[in-house]
């Protein structure tokens, strides 16, 4: 029997390799695990087990609702209905400084319970809102720095496709998980508004007055009535469904699906070039991730089997860590992971090992996977290969540099931080809305 540090040594620096002279990443966990299967599971007999999990893998019903809500989140926001609640939340408003950013962090918010999806979410507010605060006269971080912020909320607030994807691959209560981002995801957006405030306070010209003409109270009524109330439709229906217990995850996504295509129904806002267009976008990501998952599952076993996640467990409880500092070193882990690598990519790799280590000292699994969670979320924006800092320079004015999206990310991510700081102190935070469920 091989050694357990040579098994991981093989199998997870092999797999850095791949990942470092370029392949892309499904390949590289392909090409590791061919070799790890001749290494540890004997071979031909072996592929035909890396085969047999790959079917197992993706037809699990747990992985269900990824494409539901990546549908979901796709129709929303390529029907037009996100515009016309961006458009709504502007006018509530009303005259305020620093107006915009507090209008972009409001607006990531509600789409982060209507689409699941940081990427569409940093990419629709980065589109519309950079251009004309930049206008009006707002400073580059008062401008990218909000909805690089509230573009990550999308990977806490249900529903949440990335969480779903943790949750299959962690075998942590989904519906559980779901819910638990719910109260720590409306603190971190009022963490937000906080940061806005004092920004605006130290330094006004960051972000200018300007002039606005307020509507009437009958007007305002109007346009909340039409263009944001109905959209409590598509949270009722995915979030209050799990938070019920009406309906599983899975049954929650097609519900959503169904809610956005009633209210583009009525706002005449569906039609084939949407729907296409919703779907397209659906396929690719979910066909990419479907193929990292049947990657991982044999990559998962090739770890147990070779003894490689029995004998670092092992090493890490003879270091004599408590529960608290091993919880600080699986975030150190995926800080640094996460400037180099996306998340699916980091929890395929790092999940098979933290796992059994997290139950052997005794986490709530729900409570772990929300810190998890926010720790993934700050690695989408974390220098040099955040993907939410390349969606953000890709929308951002002319001239504008990856370090200056960067800068402007930064006090964003020391709020995440505070709030995981506040979840490890208070852990029915994360525990309390899944609890009143059970």
């Amino acid at each position: 029997m091989m050694d357990w540090t040579l098994s991981i040594a093989i199998l997870v620096g092999g797999l850095l390799v791949s990942m470092g002279i370029g392949l892309p990443v499904a390949l590289g966990f392909f090409m590791i695990n061919v070799i790890g299967v001749f290494l540890f599971m004997g071979g031909v007999r072996g592929i035909d087990q890396m085969v047999s999990n790959a079917t197992m893998a993706v037809s699990t019903y747990s992985l269900a609702p990824v494409p539901l809500f990546l549908v979901m989140g796709a129709l929303f926001f390529h029907s037009g209905l996100a515009r016309r609640v961006l458009d709504g939340i502007d006018v509530l408003i009303g005259r305020l400084p620093a107006r915009l950013s507090y209008l972009t962090v409001t607006s990531g918010t509600v789409f982060a319970a209507l689409s699941g999806s940081s990427l569409a979410n940093t990419g629709m507010l980065g589109s519309l809102m950079v251009p004309e605060m930049m206008k009006r006269g707002y400073k580059r971080h008062m401008a990218i720095g909000p909805i690089l912020g509230s573009g990550g909320l999308a990977v806490i607030i249900p529903p949440s496709a990335l969480a779903v994807l943790f949750g299959s691959l962690a075998r942590v209560d989904i519906g559980g998980l779901l819910v638990a981002g719910l109260l720590p995801g409306v603190i971190l957006a009022i963490f937000y508004g906080i940061l806005i405030f004092i920004q605006a306070k130290i330094d006004p010209d960051a972000a200018p007055s300007y002039d606005y003409t307020p509507l009437p109270l009958g007007q305002r009524v109007k346009i909340f009535c039409r263009d944001i109330l109905p959209m409590v439709l598509i949270i009722v229906a995915v979030v209050g469904s799990i938070l019920t217990g009406f309906a599983t995850p899975t049954e929650s996504g097609a519900l959503g699906i169904l809610a956005v295509a009633v209210l583009a129904l009525i706002f005449r806002a569906l039609d084939f070039k949407a729907v296409r267009e919703a779907i397209a976008d659906s396929a690719r990501v979910t066909g990419m991730t479907f193929l990292l998952i049947t990657a991982s599952t044999t990559f998962a076993q090739l770890l147990a089997f070779s003894g490689a996640s029995s004998g670092l467990v092992r090493w890490a409880t003879s270091l004599e860590m408590g529960p608290t500092e091993t919880l600080m070193v699986m975030m150190l882990i995926l800080l640094v992971l996460g400037m180099f690598m996306d998340q699916v990519s980091m929890m395929l790799i790092t999940l098979p090992i933290f796992v059994p280590l997290a139950q052997h000292l005794g986490y709530d699994m729900i409570w772990w996977g929300l810190i998890m969670l926010l720790m993934l979320e700050v690695s989408f924006t974390t220098p040099p290969f955040g993907l939410l800092l390349f969606v953000m320079h890709g929308v951002s004015p002319p001239g504008t540099t990856l370090p200056q999206v960067a800068r402007a990310a930064l006090p964003y991510i020391v709020c995440v931080f505070l709030l995981i700081a506040l979840v490890i102190m208070v852990p029915s935070l994360a525990t309390v809305v899944p609890n009143m469920i059970m």
